[in-house]
């Protein structure tokens, strides 16, 4: 079954010139992430904000890992540039300050291990936004997680999702849900489904479903913005040889949207009356 801890804690932080092989005798603060290091200059206006390269640090010990499982790191998101290094080898390069990615670490490991991140927000002509009103904050500006789990599991290299896609569609009182499930292996896999609504009470079991199903919900709940922000949770087991080898939990909620260019937005049906705020 997946373990999940968080590794927010307890990070060295090095700002602006070092390398990999000087990071050790560099200046170093302690901080926790989330962390930026433009929460000061990104917005005082005193013409010292500063976008380069900064670096991360952290000891891992050593993990007690089943013959069978492997272990991945977490970034729920690092702005812009990311290079991800266990002790001493480059694992991942990631570009794009908001989207997860994963790395798997496994295979690196040793009874002492150093994690070193190394985050750029530099201007530069690739990754986008090139242009917007808002600070380039930055940092490690998400959470962190250590991620262990089966040999066989809901794909954690895919996009950087969950590994599964709910997709509800409205039909009249009802919603007919497509669910898609990746994993890194397929054959000789199945699921099994509970249907948790916002209380977290089942209002459905499905068994023994292949990797891609389908399931309705009769007098479904519309998620309808801060009027009711309804979401249900779909808790799926992934099953190799009748056995869980991996689970994971998905939020969604069930609504329509259409636009009018003469009458505006509508929401489940209703026009949505005012500004519509992004944030």
């Amino acid at each position: 079954m997946r373990k999940v801890e968080s590794l927010n804690k307890k990070w060295k932080f090095v700002v602006k010139p070092a390398t990999l092989e000087t990071l050790s005798k560099a200046k170093a603060i302690n901080v926790n992430v989330p962390h930026t290091w433009n929460n000061l200059d990104g917005q005082d206006g005193g013409g010292d904000y500063y976008r380069g390269t900064c670096w991360y640090y952290k000891k891992l010990g050593k993990l007690a890992l089943e013959k069978d499982e492997v272990a991945y790191l977490e970034f729920e998101g690092v702005h812009s540039i990311a290079d991800v290094y266990l002790n001493g080898k480059l694992l991942a390069h990631h570009e794009g300050g908001f989207s997860t990615f994963r790395v798997r670490i496994d295979e690196q490991l040793n009874d002492e291990n150093l994690l070193v991140v190394s985050v750029d927000n530099s201007a530069n002509d690739r990754i986008y936004p090139q242009w917007a009103d808002f600070t380039f904050f930055g940092g490690i500006y998400r959470n962190v997680n250590l991620i262990i789990t089966n040999k066989v599991h809901f794909d954690l290299d895919y996009c950087g999702g969950p590994g599964v896609m709910v997709t509800p569609t409205v039909e009249g009182n009802n919603a007919k849900v497509e669910v898609q499930c990746f994993a890194n292996e397929v054959e000789g896999l199945t699921v099994t489904a509970e249907l948790l609504d916002a209380e977290k009470k089942v209002v459905k079991v499905l068994k023994e479903q292949s990797l891609n199903f389908n399931f309705g919900i009769e007098n479904v709940n519309l998620w309808d913005g801060i009027e009711n922000p309804y979401l249900y949770t779909l808790r799926l087991s992934l099953i190799k040889d009748n056995v869980v080898v991996d689970n994971k939990d998905v939020r969604f909620g069930v609504r329509t949207f259409s636009v009018d260019l003469g009458k505006g937005f509508f929401l489940n049906g209703e026009a949505v009356d005012g500004a519509i705020k992004g944030v």
